[in-house]
């Protein structure tokens, strides 16, 4: 509830600060295997180049605080972000990518694992899920990595690199929507960017933009 003011006093203008939540670029991955949180999967060529292309879209931004998920491919997101403005990398576990029961595993459509009846117990509740991380509480640990993010930045701007599930859960979360959904029609391309409006703590605003173009939002593992 906000202070009252007095006659003739103006209210205290509040503090904006915005946050924005970038997906890392495309990974290296020629086995096609959903990787979740397996380590050793780093950017390829063209992920870099995507990488670059989100730093150069961010390099006008006035950036005070970058915080990452600790997954390789997304502290390789960041590094040009950090060259850009001078900024240490933050590593925060809230922004990690969600885990999944599938990780490791070929879930392609036509021959992938979820073909073969061993797996479908995995499926028996989509909303939850019940393959993976709950939805709400991914909703709730990205909500507080991107609020520490904004407290490191107060007043200016912050940038945060996650995944793709994440981020569009939180942006669902923020905007009131059920957090299950079809993947398929996500917007949260690679390289892209939710950028995040805050006023003091409170959630005001949302802008989406994709420096390094489309992508498949189906794409395995992406």
């Amino acid at each position: 509830m906000p202070e009252p003011v007095a006659p003739g006093e103006r209210p205290a203008e509040r503090v904006r600060t915005v946050v924005h939540v970038v997906r890392h670029g495309e990974v290296h991955n020629p086995a096609g295997i959903l990787y979740g949180r397996l380590p050793g999967f780093g950017l390829s060529a063209n992920g870099r180049h995507q990488a670059d292309l989100v730093a150069k879209a961010l390099e006008e931004a006035d950036v005070a605080a970058l915080v990452v998920s600790p997954m390789q491919r997304a502290q390789e997101t960041a590094a040009p972000i950090a060259d850009s403005h001078g900024l240490e990398i933050i590593t925060d576990d809230g922004l990690i990518e969600a885990s999944n029961l599938f990780e490791g595993l070929d879930v392609s459509i036509g021959d992938g694992v979820v073909r073969r009846p061993e797996h479908w117990w995995k499926l028996r509740d989509p909303f939850t899920p019940s393959w993976g991380e709950p939805y709400l509480q991914i909703a709730h640990r990205m909500l507080g990595a991107v609020h520490r993010a904004r407290e490191l930045a107060e007043g200016r701007e912050a940038v945060c690199v996650s995944h793709q599930l994440p981020i569009w859960t939180l942006r669902r979360f923020l905007t009131g929507r059920r957090l299950w959904h079809d993947p398929r029609h996500r917007q949260c391309a690679l390289a892209s960017v939710t950028s995040l409006v805050f006023a003091d703590a409170e959630f005001v605003g949302l802008r989406y933009s994709e420096p390094a173009g489309e992508s498949d939002p189906t794409q395995t593992g992406a």
